[in-house]
């Protein structure tokens, strides 16, 4: 038995969706130890998926369903009994969709002996699309920003799965092991996806103002990269917190304000909390994150309860550590 398993992502935002600037997208994220993914394969002759504990949402089994006989098909053998033992909430903003689908594939392929290529073959299983942030997590964790893609490839129309490549790490950084993040889910309706966030990311794009992607170019090079070079959490979180906002102003429209309510009322309540050095909204959200270190740990998870009381809604709060590697895949089911 193999078994493959991922943590969550974080995703802070585009560098560019202004169709009058080289490149396209451009992302930056980082990966997390928690939540994670958890995901046991076996060769067989048919494609069977088990999911235990119990049942799940319907959506998910799908979802599992369908990137277990892609695997199958991508690698060229006989099927496999796939059993998921973890998922991530799905559409929060952590990923769920490309870690579930990655670690699907890299189970299947060492219940086989077979080699995953994931960066290859993502796009296949419908990731990796715009960001490369998940795919890039995936593979080696850390802080991410990559390439996007040339502006002369946009078209209207979403293209095929399997008809793009993953946006290349433009850079990539190891996470001070004394950062955290703190995670404030609250009970919301899920984030876009499928043809809905396609047609938000269309729109976007068409109306996007170039003078923004000038703005977050300065903050990229300026503020985050020396930031985690240099191991300033505080630094780091300002700087990711402003191209929330930045990419917020994109989709504003699309999303009912910078961020989709009930975001904005906890960002705004965590941004006054001297524990949290930088909240925003993860993707599509509803998933806020907040940087934090293992000093200020305890107290960015009260002001994460209480950004939720003030906002008057239920949730979830943890806060989590960067993860130090990629997924961990290995051949006796253990992880």
């Amino acid at each position: 038995m193999a078994r493959a398993s991922a943590g969550a992502r974080l995703h802070f935002g585009f560098c560019n969706l202004s169709l009058s600037h080289e490149r396209l997208y451009g992302a930056l994220g980082l990966g997390l130890a928690e939540p994670r993914v958890v995901v046991d394969a076996e060769a067989a002759d048919s494609v069977t998926v088990t999911i235990d504990p119990g049942p799940t949402d319907p959506a998910i089994r799908d979802d599992i369903r369908q990137y277990a006989a892609t695997a199958v098909d991508l690698l060229g053998v006989d099927g496999a009994r796939v059993t998921i033992h973890k998922t991530l909430p799905r559409h929060a903003g952590l990923g769920s969709g490309t870690q579930l689908a990655a670690a699907t594939l890299a189970a299947v392929a060492a219940a086989h002996g077979e080699e995953p290529r994931v960066r290859e073959r993502a796009p296949a299983l419908g990731r990796g699309g715009r960001s490369g942030v998940g795919v890039a997590t995936f593979e080696a964790g850390g802080f991410v920003l990559d390439a996007g893609h040339p502006t002369a490839r946009f078209t209207t129309d979403r293209p095929a799965d399997g008809e793009w490549t993953v946006p290349p790490v433009a850079a990539r950084h190891a996470v001070p092991d004394d950062w955290r993040f703190l995670l404030v889910r609250p009970d919301a309706d899920p984030g876009r996806s499928g043809e809905a966030e396609d047609d938000a990311m269309r729109t976007a794009v068409e109306r996007a103002e170039p003078g923004i992607a000038d703005r977050i170019g300065g903050i990229v090079t300026r503020r985050v990269l020396p930031a985690i070079a240099t191991g300033n959490a505080e630094r780091f979180g300002a700087a990711v917190a402003e191209i929330g906002r930045l990419n917020g102003a994109w989709y504003a429209d699309e999303q009912g304000g910078v961020y989709r309510p009930p975001v904005g009322d906890v960002v705004a309540s965590l941004s006054a909390s001297a524990a949290v050095f930088g909240a925003g909204q993860s993707s599509w959200g509803p998933t806020v994150y907040g940087v934090t270190d293992a000093a200020n740990a305890s107290a960015a998870a009260i002001a994460g309860e209480r950004a939720l009381d003030e906002a008057g809604v239920d949730g979830s709060v943890s806060v989590v550590e960067a993860a130090d590697g990629g997924a961990r895949v290995t051949g006796d089911g253990r992880e």
